[in-house]
């Protein structure tokens, strides 16, 4: 796994990974596009370095998106909701494993399958954005176990929610859940 601020050397991986430079290149390119590398000209291609600041945007952005899904539940696509429910059994299946890198990518697709409620390209594209930013985050927390397994409890109450019908409760608790995960995320970095 590669850490934020870290340089990545194009001949290294280009050799690692057996494709052509000019392949790694254009990852490369598409990578920076998402927000989660960033090329210095003259300096090299590094893994991107978020900010306190860009964890509250990307907080600011997920509940204007994920809390409008929320609201969509009524209207939401057919199987949009039983994506959530398989995200949360994902999650719990990792726990009992006490895998906590799968419990994580597991939340990342219940954010996922919640966007999805919102059946529209556009919000699933920019959430996945959002999520893919977010794992740089990650790498900030000391403990995987300490962070990820209480949003198990919280990731089954929302599903709870959703799948009673209730999108005017269950967008309150999201609301609430987002506010926890930030302040848990920005106190992490006012530790480094």
């Amino acid at each position: 796994m590669f850490r934020p601020g870290e340089r990545l050397s194009e001949e290294a991986l280009s050799e690692a990974l057996s494709v052509s430079r000019n392949t790694l290149r254009e990852a490369f390119r598409q990578l920076a596009q998402e927000g989660v590398l960033v090329h210095e000209f003259g300096r090299g291609v590094f893994v991107r370095t978020l900010t306190a600041d860009d964890v509250r945007d990307i907080y600011a952005m997920r509940r204007i998106l994920e809390l409008a899904a929320v609201r969509n539940l009524p209207n939401a696509p057919a199987g949009a909701l039983e994506q959530v429910r398989l995200a949360v059994e994902t999650a719990e299946e990792a726990s009992a494993r006490s895998d906590w890198g799968a419990v994580g990518s597991a939340n990342m697709r219940f954010h996922q399958a919640v966007a999805e409620l919102a059946g529209s390209y556009r919000v699933r594209e920019a959430v996945r954005r959002l999520l893919a930013e977010l794992r740089l985050v990650f790498v900030v927390m000391d403990d995987l176990r300490e962070f990820h397994e209480p949003y198990l409890k919280s990731n089954r109450a929302l599903y709870e929610l959703l799948a009673a019908g209730d999108a005017a409760a269950a967008e309150t608790a999201f609301s609430a859940y987002f506010d926890t995960a930030e302040s848990q995320l920005l106190a992490a970095y006012g530790n480094r």
